[in-house]
């Protein structure tokens, strides 16, 4: 602890956000950067070097909080990095996406503002590249063995990344025209620039991971036939099946999962298109869903003009603090606003959600497109819509965020690999993250369902050591979390 009465002397101030009218003007990242190293090493000296460090059991890579935060107070950057990237294969992806419960979980949250621990970890991961305390590690020796990993979200590169590392011969498959998954065509590139995940890549080629875009595991190849070539193979291929809407006129034109949509986005940002195929530009929208997704193109649809956009959420409406059923160091459900919605209240002069709603059904027009929605507003428990509560609102794009129940069931993968899928339809495995197919493993929300980038991770570097386990009979890999390992909930 650099100052015992640092979280005394200094109020918590989270990095700022560049402004509204700027920032919808472009696509780059909504922070300011890296001018605001004095404010991030002062944020890191409130850092209370608590003796259980509760900021750990939010954190499911067990990240060494304190001691980075240390070292980031006394701008030691090369000593903040190192400690970093012990527990954390990429602290930039998480220091810009993750929600951040270890922050929740901080002993300053019981009756004050918690460290700014995201602010923190994505500025040590900043200067890391900019100081080049990022340096490839190639393994000093190969151990002849080989791991095919399907995927290249964050599940699958931390794996890839640990076992290259050590030695194997890995080459990770992407169905995809470049790597990253949906890191790449899922986040926007104001929430996450690509060129972390292409620095990223470049690292892992020079330490020997070779990657294979454009090839579809179960399509293009055969998945049975591949894992014979391999020693052994991983399946980190994510929970990409959408959930549907079925109510009257889904089948109307303007009707769009949301994925399709931010893929579309992103390749624009690619250099793809010159302009999506698929725009909000001068069209009333609505996005249906509360999640992280449904916020990405909140964001995404203002910067594409959108003339109004409208966020409809079945959840009741949140407290603005933690509930007595809700105690720290849980995460809460609090009322919450993410930079888009920040965007859409300077536009609109309002919050664009539309809380304890639910979608009954569409209107088209003459030529089959959307033309309205009907809303009602539901009953807390059980979600049934209230009577007399109906209202209809304009909508010529609706956009179905409703998250993901699981990995596809027709890529092949499944039958070929005669995979066995558990009660939530994911894929099933043991407590070594193995599936019933000799040599096949199963990481991240393909195994896990619909979860957060630290747990990809997380569950990417203990497959990793399963994997060393299984090809050596021994592993050094840290194993964070097993399989049914879950967020801290009350």
């Amino acid at each position: 602890m650099v100052d015992p009465k640092g979280f005394l002397k200094t109020s918590r101030a989270a990095r700022p956000r560049r402004p509204t009218e700027e920032r919808v003007a472009d696509w780059h990242e909504v922070y300011a950067g890296q001018e605001l190293l004095p404010l991030v090493t002062k944020q890191a000296s409130r850092c209370m070097d608590c003796g259980v460090p509760f900021c750990h059991s939010g954190c499911p890579l067990g990240n060494l909080i304190p001691e980075w935060n240390e070292y980031a107070s006394l701008e030691d950057w090369r000593a903040a990095s190192e400690r970093l990237h012990a527990t954390n294969n990429f602290p930039e992806f998480t220091g810009r996406l993750c929600p951040a419960p270890c922050e929740d979980a901080c002993v300053l949250a019981i009756n004050s503002d918690p460290v700014t621990i995201k602010d923190i970890e994505s500025t040590i991961a900043d200067q890391a590249w900019e100081l080049g305390h990022a340096p490839p590690q190639p393994p000093e020796r190969l151990s002849g063995r080989t791991v095919a990993v399907i995927g290249s979200g964050p599940a699958g590169l931390a794996a890839a990344q640990q076992l290259t590392r050590v030695g194997h011969t890995v080459a990770v498959y992407e169905r995809e025209d470049r790597i990253g998954g949906l890191l790449r065509y899922g986040i926007p590139e104001f929430k996450m620039e690509k060129r972390h995940i292409d620095r990223r890549i470049e690292q892992m080629e020079a330490e020997g991971t070779k990657f294979r875009p454009g090839v579809a595991v179960g399509h293009d190849i055969d998945a049975a036939e591949l894992r014979a070539r391999y020693d052994a193979m991983i399946l980190a291929v994510g929970a990409t099946a959408w959930r549907e809407l079925a109510v009257p006129g889904r089948q109307l034109r303007g009707i769009h999962q949301a994925m399709d949509y931010l893929t579309l986005a992103n390749r624009v940002r690619e250099g793809d298109y010159e302009e999506p195929p698929l725009t909000a530009d001068g069209k009333d929208v609505v996005i249906i869903g509360g999640g992280d997704t449904a916020s990405d193109c909140l964001g995404t649809a203002i910067r594409q003009d959108a003339a109004s956009v409208t966020q409809l959420d079945i959840n009741p409406e949140p407290e603005a603090g933690r509930r007595e059923d809700e105690p720290w160091p849980t995460y809460p459900k609090v009322y919450r606003i993410s930079h888009a919605h920040e965007e859409a209240r300077a536009e609109s002069g309002h919050d664009p959600r539309i809380f304890s709603s639910a979608t009954l059904r569409f209107d088209g027009d003459d030529h089959g497109g959307v033309r309205a929605l009907h809303l009602s507003e539901v009953e807390p428990v059980h979600r049934h819509p209230v009577p007399g509560t109906e209202e209809v609102i304009p909508a010529q794009l609706v956009l179905l965020a409703l998250g993901f129940s699981g990995p596809e069931r027709d890529s092949g993968l499944v039958d070929q690999l005669s995979l066995a899928l558990d009660v939530r339809g994911n894929l099933a495995r043991d407590r070594h993250f193995a599936t019933d197919t000799d040599g096949v493993f199963a990481a991240g929300d393909a195994g896990r369902g619909q979860s957060l980038v630290v747990w990809a991770i997380a569950e990417g570097r203990s497959v990793a050591a399963a994997v060393d386990r299984y090809l050596t009979g021994g592993t050094v890999l840290p194993s964070p979390i097993g399989p049914a390992d879950r967020p801290l909930r009350v």
